[in-house]
């Protein structure tokens, strides 16, 4: 069961070692290649080749070398290497900046295609593309449908969209 899921969570779990190591987690069989095109495909190949010495660079006990968004490409290359039929993001790009949430959000999106996802998210920017969106509440399912369907309905979460884009809107210095 274990090998048929994919888990990309907001705290990564990166194991003192090389990057190479850390990704090569997600399949401890793969090549080095295949493990390099999995970190191009996460959007992690530039900034592993801008490090030290690059694939073969040290990252420290739980990544303590690198940043937010650099561990959470390395967990999303991780993913990628493994290939499974299902994925469950948990908060996935919740901590980032906007330029890593960017980076890992079209990482994200490629490794969904023909895949069961699974998002958890607070952020509804990071599930908008979902072709299902189901809203809970401590009374279950309150609402479910695409994102259009969802804002048309003018709902919870049309609501808590449109709130979460004028406090980005505000957060950009717009009106």
């Amino acid at each position: 069961m274990r090998k048929q899921i994919g888990f990309v969570q907001q705290d990564v779990y990166l194991f003192a070692g090389t990057v190479l190591q850390n990704i090569q987690y997600g399949n401890p069989v793969a090549t080095e290649e295949e493990i390099i095109l999995a970190a191009k495909n996460a959007n992690a190949h530039d900034f592993i080749m801008s490090l030290p010495i690059g694939y073969a660079t040290d990252i420290g006990q739980r990544g303590v070398k690198l940043s937010g968004g650099q561990k959470q490409r390395l967990s999303v290359a991780r993913v990628f290497l493994k290939n499974p039929p299902i994925l469950i993001f948990d908060e996935a790009t919740s901590s980032l900046d906007n330029e890593s949430e960017k980076a890992v959000q079209k990482a994200l999106e490629k490794l969904t295609e023909n895949r069961t996802t699974v998002v958890i998210a607070h952020r509804l920017s990071t599930i908008r593309n979902a072709k299902r969106i189901l809203v809970l509440t401590d009374q279950g399912i309150e609402e479910q449908g695409s994102h259009k369907e969802l804002i048309t309905l003018n709902g919870k979460y049309a609501n808590l969209y449109n709130m979460q884009l004028r406090i980005e809107d505000i957060d950009e210095g717009g009106n």
